[in-house]
């Protein structure tokens, strides 16, 4: 079995793991229940991939399926699934069952980064490691944690407000700031790396929010009150995700402002790149998941076989990789969503964008 460079094979024995003998749960596949769903071997090693929300559309789209695929590269394990749908109490039912199940690794991206501590600390109890997957876990004692830089993630956002306000002459202008979900330790990440540029500048925060559940429909009412209240004044939107800058470029049209002010984003979903092609939205933010899924999946089977993992780097005393994000503008989709495999031509020029993706050279 073919591991990353940054895993070596442990001179020690493999060391026993406390399985639970429990009754057999039955498993399916079942994304949106409140019970681990599985795939593979029934006899196989057990990895449980927790995932925190299916508004983000990334998760079931893209973080679910190559894991899980690259898991089936592996050797024979079977992977436990479950989405919390944006509810830690869920989510600790969802690994407590996954634990019974006979789990031996959690792969888990928290819903809430502090809750999912009493989660870290019962899989622990039972001698099974959990990986922070894309977020990180605020405590307890993590085996790996892979995501992206997540402040890096920030200044790539800012960046781009920025210049393109300066472009416009707009350097002095309000902006509104919709971060993410406050109970996401990456949101936090993301704003601390967005206000590192825009707190070097003189443009002005006209309000924040931190947006409840990541939802784009409670970013869409706040920002509709800050439109009655500022109105012109707001010549840009700090938008966390895609589906914040949704809400938001959703409230600028019910009001019919035009043009829409400048709005960042991230995650490359595929109706932001069609927003950025027509001019709605200006950048997102591109992470390739594919290296991050398939790491985390390498990595879960490593801890199984009793193997050593190392990392290039440590946080809170944890060992990590942190994969690179790319800016996503009109300029530059070829080169990195579609060249990276994420979307094709056709998946972006629907009929509606065509004209669009002809003016951006996609076609």
């Amino acid at each position: 079995m073919a591991f990353p460079a940054s895993m070596r094979r442990s001179p020690r024995s493999r060391r026993a793991r406390a399985v639970l003998i429990a009754a057999l749960l039955a498993v399916s596949l079942t994304g949106c229940t409140g019970e681990p769903g599985g795939t593979g071997a029934g006899s196989a090693g057990k990895i449980a991939l927790l995932l925190p929300d299916a508004k983000t559309a990334r998760y079931e789209t893209f973080d679910r399926p190559m894991f899980e695929n690259r898991i089936a590269e592996l050797g024979p394990y079977q992977v436990l699934y479950a989405n919390a749908d944006q509810d830690a109490a869920k989510q600790q039912q969802q690994a407590e069952s996954a634990l019974a199940a006979g789990a031996e690794v959690l792969v888990l991206d928290p819903v809430d980064s502090h809750a999912a501590i009493t989660i870290v600390n019962e899989a622990n109890a039972q001698d099974v490691p959990v990986i922070a997957y894309d977020r990180l876990i605020a405590g307890g004692d993590l085996a790996y944690y892979v995501s992206f830089d997540n402040e890096k993630v920030g200044t790539l956002q800012a960046t781009e407000l920025v210049d393109a306000l300066d472009a416009a002459g707009d350097d002095s202008a309000g902006i509104l700031m919709v971060n993410g979900s406050p109970t996401d330790n990456n949101a936090k990440l993301f704003a601390e790396g967005a206000h590192a540029i825009i707190d070097d500048t003189d443009l002005r925060i006209l309000a924040d929010y931190e947006t409840p559940d990541w939802s784009p429909d409670k970013a869409q009412s706040w920002v509709a009150g800050q439109i009655s209240q500022y109105g012109d004044a707001i010549a840009g939107v700090y938008a966390a995700n895609d589906g914040i800058a949704s809400g938001a470029i959703s409230a600028f049209h019910s009001a019919n402002v035009e043009p829409i002010p400048v709005v960042t984003g991230q995650d490359a979903e595929l109706s932001a790149i069609q927003r950025i092609l027509i001019g709605d939205q200006r950048m997102t933010v591109y992470k390739a998941i594919k290296p991050q899924a398939e790491l985390a999946a390498e990595v879960a089977v490593a801890l199984i076989e009793g193997d050593e993992v190392t990392a290039p780097m440590e946080i809170e005393g944890t060992p990590a990789t942190l994969l690179d994000p790319v800016a996503v503008t009109v300029d530059n989709i070829m080169e990195t969503v579609i060249a990276g495999g994420f979307w094709t031509v056709d998946d972006i020029c629907t009929p509606a964008y065509e004209k669009a993706c002809v003016a951006a050279g996609l076609r």
